[in-house]
């Protein structure tokens, strides 16, 4: 049955809710910190935990921000507004660390400090937004129900100056893109400064002499035409039609891009490659790399291989199954969500094999 119910924060979960416990029972709540003391209205409760939503404070934290968006709380895209932001890199830090910990049994995870971004706000190059019934904007959060949305505080300007457009143009239900640039609708990455310093810290990892780069998930290049200077033969792969397309269209020589079933290619690649001078990046959706991906990368693996992820505890369960074929050098985890509870995260493994 809901209660109300006071309790002391203790700790934040993976994703950005705090934890207290009553009865010895966790008890989620979102947009608290850990020390607060808080009243809290339980909404679901489960045997092993409960879930509920924040009543008021009776001790707020010293970390306590005040949000710079109206919709924040009800809009469904940011979790942390309400913590500095120093204190939003500490979190992230010690969720990958966890992450590593518990999931790839890494007891002492070689971790770096996190890579701030720039921008606290106004940073997101681009952001979809939903039209139904004259509603336009965001799902609200935990329920599949539009939150009628004028300014994004956590898009570019230029991004909003097109939401304030499209509002003004009465558009019909559907899914709408905004983009700070005109571009082909591939995956890109989303925070243009936090994307350059992602791409200059693996550019630093890679060892000299490589004679081959195979990007795979590359999208339209992104990461294979920032390194393609480096190496004399540069293969990107992914499924996508149109991000390949883009990727070939302005390819130079040395440089190449295969469309198709990422593992096939990448296993064709790697058998014929030398593997001592060969680098692999490795940037798959929040599902992690597939089981045959990693199969390949076990069987025949390259001497560098960098993988970036946008989702930690999948992250932590490939380096774990890798493990036998690669030593883990370093994790170095970039905030290019600043507000939200996204991490991005760099691994840099070394083959156990390999001496070039």
């Amino acid at each position: 049955m809901p209660r109300e119910v006071e309790l002391v924060i203790e700790d934040i979960a993976f994703g950005g809710k705090g934890v207290g416990r009553v009865d010895g029972k966790a008890v989620f709540v979102p947009f608290t910190i850990e020390g607060e003391r808080v009243v809290a209205h339980i909404i679901r409760e489960k045997k092993s935990f409960a879930e509920a939503e924040l009543v008021r404070l009776l001790e707020p934290s010293a970390y306590r921000a005040t949000p710079q968006c109206p919709y924040f709380g009800r809009c469904g895209g940011c979790a942390y507004q309400h913590m500095i932001y120093a204190h939003q890199l500490h979190w992230k830090t010690r969720q990958v660390e966890r992450a590593l910990q518990r999931i790839g049994k890494f007891r002492q995870p070689p971790l770096r400090t996190i890579v701030p971004s720039p921008s606290e706000y106004s940073y997101r190059n681009r952001i979809t937004v939903h039209v139904e019934d004259g509603v336009i904007g965001f799902f609200r959060r935990e329920a599949h129900r539009l939150i009628d949305i004028e300014r994004c505080a956590i898009s570019a300007p230029a991004v909003n100056d097109q939401l304030e457009a499209l509002r003004a143009r009465r558009p019909r239900d559907g899914h709408y893109t905004l983009r700070t640039e005109v571009g082909p609708r591939v995956f890109s990455q989303t925070n243009d400064n936090v994307a350059t310093k992602l791409a200059q810290a693996i550019a630093a990892l890679i060892p000299p002499n490589q004679s081959l780069l195979i990007d795979t998930y590359c999208g339209a290049g992104f990461f294979a035409k920032r390194l393609r200077d480096k190496f004399p033969r540069t293969i990107g792969i992914d499924w996508d039609i149109h991000a390949i397309a883009a990727a070939q269209a302005n390819a130079i020589e040395g440089e190449t891009y295969l469309t198709g079933d990422i593992a096939s290619h990448l296993g064709e690649q790697l058998i014929r490659a030398d593997l001592g001078l060969t680098t692999v990046v490795v940037d798959p959706p929040a599902t992690g790399l597939d089981a045959e991906v990693r199969e390949i990368l076990r069987a025949h693996p390259p001497a560098t291989l960098l993988y970036v992820s946008c989702d930690p505890p999948t992250l932590a369960r490939d380096l774990a199954n890798l493990g036998a074929a690669f030593s883990l050098r370093s994790v170095t985890p970039f905030d290019m969500f600043p507000q939200t509870a996204e991490i991005e995260v760099l691994a840099h493994l070394s083959s156990r094999f390999c001496t070039g």
